[in-house]
């Protein structure tokens, strides 16, 4: 089972309870059968879908940061990075969108969807509507 199979038929939620559900069994309950090979390859699976989830819902909320005012200097603190880090990825994932709309034709964003995200993620240094002093 490859995280692509699960990324479609899982939601982060459903994904998080089952990694959560075998990762105890096999940690915590020592009177059943260990996992088996495949539940243990599934594990690691819903691993990597459980952090790709994790990863896109990040930038959605980046995205909903910036439309509220936020600066990339507030975004990179509650990120635990700098602006710098926390623009440049958030415009990675922008490119990912348009190529992910580009390669398979529903997914991701649109080109008119595109040019707005780049305009709402602005410069790194943009001046923004909420100062990076008063938002703390």
């Amino acid at each position: 089972m490859s995280p692509d199979e699960l990324d479609t038929a899982l939601t982060l939620r459903s994904a998080v309870a089952r990694y959560e559900e075998l990762r105890a069994r096999d940690m915590f309950d020592d009177e059943q059968e260990p996992l088996s090979r495949t539940e243990a390859l599934e594990v690691i699976a819903l691993g990597e879908v459980i952090a790709r989830k994790a990863r896109y819902g990040r930038q959605l909320s980046v995205r909903t940061a910036r439309a509220a005012g936020a600066s990339w200097s507030q975004i990179g603190q509650a990120m635990g990075t700098s602006k710098q880090t926390a623009w440049e990825t958030h415009n990675r994932w922008i490119d990912r969108q348009a190529e992910q709309r580009r390669d398979r034709g529903h997914w991701g964003l649109e080109e008119d969807e595109v040019a707005r995200e780049r305009r709402l993620a602005g410069s790194v240094d943009s001046v923004d509507s909420v100062d990076s002093e008063d938002a703390s």
